[in-house]
């Protein structure tokens, strides 16, 4: 989407949809294609454009106040025009918007409240178009009413008004920071009066208070500071000890997804262990299941409990790593299955985070021996 401006709006061409691709998955964009297919006078330019809205063919979208513009194929100007609201109107859109906050935030939030589409109209306000009101045009020789090309147009409409009901808006004559700017002005206030009791000297009506400048956020918080976990008080049926091992838990993975934006989907058995390794919590596991934890999370454990098939590629470029790192020298000897490598009385599994993970013999076990490495030679030299 290219940046608007104060009376029009720029969209980027639509590129190619698959066969299945749905039009207008809002209700108010499907009254848009309801008001157009109910005007066409020919079903088969409909399904026509339709399949022709897919294919990319039809350049940027052009929104202003009262029209929706693109080029087509061949050079050919496409045009849909449809009514502006008068400044009366717009007054009056206004008091009903004013009327509820919510009105103002479902807006905001790119959301169009049937009830205030119908308190609109109530106040004579058409904000939908109606059967006739969309009026096609096109430079084409096709005199379909409307042509394919401007069927297409309309179909792609509703894609953006699905994403913002402001384009629908702006095609009835004002734009969305306008809108915003008058709303901030417009009184009085017909949201409910405050009410009575020591705080009403303070209160101001809830349309006012969504239409107020929004103040600036505070600044993030950091992250270095340690988690203390609550003082609890002892209750009878309930684990105090596991309750703050679950609040130090909770705090720990929200600071990693406050860092990473992200957090890894755990099994019952990952969180398992990595309770166990995090914090010594619950019934512990098998020690070599939290050694591998502690080593490399989740992709550790799965390191440890499983063999997989790597990609031939990259195995080979793991032998050709530990040629290099040996030289002149003989390299151990190497007995390969699958994803794990066994020198003698070391092994290097491969993980499918692309990491090599050193383990030692001890007994007729093999134990996590320290962190992985992208480079195989570098933990056995």
């Amino acid at each position: 989407m290219t940046p608007r401006t104060n009376d029009a709006r720029g969209f980027a061409a639509f590129p190619p949809q698959r066969a299945g691709a749905r039009f207008a998955t809002t209700w108010w964009g499907r009254a848009w294609i309801t008001a157009m297919e109910d005007t066409s006078l020919d079903q088969t330019l409909l399904r026509k454009g339709r399949a022709y809205a897919k294919t990319g063919r039809l350049g940027p979208i052009t929104v202003s106040p009262g029209r929706i513009a693109a080029v087509a194929e061949h050079e050919y100007d496409t045009v849909v025009t449809v009514e502006q609201l008068g400044d009366d109107a717009w007054r009056r859109f206004l008091d009903q918007v004013a009327a509820q906050a919510g009105h103002i935030a479902a807006l905001l939030d790119r959301d169009m409240p049937h009830d205030l589409v119908a308190a609109a109209e109530d106040a004579a306000v058409p904000l939908l178009p109606a059967v006739g009101d969309l009026m096609p045009e096109c430079s084409c020789p096709d005199w379909g009413h409307p042509c394919v090309h401007a069927a297409a147009l309309c179909y792609q409409a509703s894609w953006l008004l699905d994403a913002d009901p402001f384009v629908l808006l702006l095609m009835r004559g004002r734009g969305e920071r306008r809108l915003v700017e008058e709303l901030r002005r417009h009184g009085p206030w017909t949201g409910a009066a405050p009410a009575d009791g020591p705080d009403a000297a303070r209160a101001v009506p809830a349309g006012r208070a969504f239409a107020a400048e929004v103040p600036p956020l505070p600044d993030p918080p950091t992250f270095d500071a340690p988690f203390t976990a609550p003082a609890l008080e002892p209750a009878d049926g309930v684990d105090v000890a596991a309750l703050a091992v679950l609040a130090s838990s909770a705090a720990a993975r929200a600071r990693e997804l406050a860092l990473r934006g992200r957090l890894p989907e755990l099994t019952e058995h990952q969180d398992h262990v990595r309770l166990a390794a995090e914090h010594g919590a619950g019934v512990l596991p098998e020690a070599c299941a939290v050694e591998a934890w502690r080593h490399g999370g989740a992709d550790g454990l799965d390191a440890l409990e499983t063999p997989w098939n790597p990609p031939a590629r990259d195995l080979a470029r793991a032998r050709a790593h530990l040629e290099a790192a040996w030289e002149d020298d003989v390299p151990p000897a190497l007995v390969a299955w699958r994803n794990r490598w066994t020198f003698g009385e070391r092994q290097l599994r491969y993980g499918r985070d692309g990491r090599w993970y050193p383990f030692t013999r001890r007994g007729q076990e093999w134990w996590p021996a320290g962190p992985p490495e992208r480079d195989p030679a570098a933990l056995l030299t």
